[in-house]
């Protein structure tokens, strides 16, 4: 692809989609804490299960792309994920650029009283298999909704145990 064609896929990529999931977790530890644990896409390997991930292309920050690969059997999801915004210690904004994958997220941060800090976790994605998956979706969304909504209580836990970032 070229370099206007990659900038014009991820234009693409970045409208929401009909799939929407968004999980919410407080977390006992600073806004700065809580972030920088999320900016450690290789520790989400930790807390996101059957997942790995990994920078690919950067340092993690604005403009990385950052691949996680999701394997449960014989199944194997891989979602790309291109940073497109950074904004310590409140938002990290990516764009799911893959083949399957399309979509915006947000990872959000917000101080609260007590040193404890909210984050929210927003995603739009394209729902794949035109019309039979927007009718899929409601089926299939509350699984994900649970899921995101676990591995993010996981990630709470590790932060304030100082396991991460």
């Amino acid at each position: 692809m070229t370099g206007s064609a990659d900038a014009e896929g991820l234009r693409e990529a970045a409208q929401p989609g009909a799939g929407e999931v968004t999980a919410t977790v407080i977390v006992n530890a600073p806004a700065e804490r809580v972030f920088a644990g999320l900016l450690a896409w290789e520790r989400q390997s930790d807390w996101i299960p059957f997942t790995t991930v990994r920078v690919v292309e950067g340092d993690g920050g604005e403009g990385s792309l950052v691949e996680a690969v999701t394997s449960l059997g014989p199944a194997v999801l891989r979602d790309e994920m291109r940073v497109v915004r950074v904004d310590a210690p409140y938002e990290i904004g990516v764009v799911h650029c893959g083949r399957l994958l399309r979509g915006p997220g947000v990872l959000r941060c917000t101080q609260i009283e007590g040193g404890r800090t909210q984050v929210v976790w927003h995603e739009w994605f394209h729902v794949p298999g035109g019309a039979a998956g927007r009718v899929a979706w409601p089926v299939l969304w509350p699984g994900s909704k649970v899921s995101l909504t676990q591995a993010l209580k996981k990630f709470g836990r590790l932060v304030e145990q100082g396991r991460l970032p």
